[in-house]
């Protein structure tokens, strides 16, 4: 496990991860795509009279528990902030939102439109910002690299990349079952969510490299 108190990268988690629950918030209420673990959590959450926050976070130790008996070193202070932090970041400033915006600017295309793509591009930085620290992996995002290396998927990039769009898929199908009915932004993060982190991942990591030289 990477428990490592190495105190700059635990701060910086923690602030993408705080960045990524608030960016979150936007997304939810513009309802055209969130992640598909978001999705799907929301969808069944409803369906069980729970929040959110606290469906996710249930789910969450269960996956935990699952990543701790096959890939214990994937856990982190950054999987511990994702896991019980995210969702209820979310709930709470989803809160805030709907007393201090008005309704209409979550639905007239234009502010709907402008308030989703900068959230999307912020929610996009804060998960490369999140990833890049290397401080563990959400048990969401753990469990399909147990599944790439059980399966050997990871000797071609090809595979791995499609068993985690089926495992995204996966999720999103779900939440269909639980009653939510998915925006073209959904089919669109389980297609490209993980090809746009990892551009983003790397163009900080550009950044970061021109800075130290």
């Amino acid at each position: 496990m990477s428990f490592k108190l190495d105190w700059k990268k635990i701060i910086i988690c923690f602030i993408a991860v705080f960045g990524m629950g608030f960016t979150l918030s936007f997304l939810i209420l513009c309802d055209m795509g969130t992640d598909p673990c978001t999705f799907m959590n929301r969808a069944v959450a409803a369906k069980v009279g729970l929040s959110f926050g606290t469906y996710q976070l249930i789910v969450n130790i269960f996956m935990l528990c699952l990543v701790f008996i096959f890939k214990k070193k994937l856990i982190g202070f950054g999987t511990i902030f994702n896991m019980v932090l995210i969702g209820y970041y979310a709930d709470f400033f989803c809160w805030v939102w709907r007393k201090i915006i008005p309704a209409s600017a979550f639905k007239e295309p234009v502010s709907r439109w402008t308030i989703f793509m900068v959230a999307l591009i912020l929610f996009l930085i804060s998960v490369a910002v999140y990833i890049n620290q290397d401080m563990g992996v959400s048990p969401y995002d753990g469990l399909p690299i147990i599944i790439t290396e059980k399966l050997k998927a990871d000797k071609s990039m090809i595979g791995k990349t499609i068993l985690r769009i089926l495992w995204d898929g996966s999720a999103l199908m779900i939440g269909v079952i639980a009653g939510n009915t998915p925006a073209i932004g959904h089919i669109l993060m389980v297609l490209f969510l993980g090809p746009a982190i990892s551009f983003v991942g790397k163009l900080i990591n550009r950044y970061e490299g021109r800075s130290n030289n």
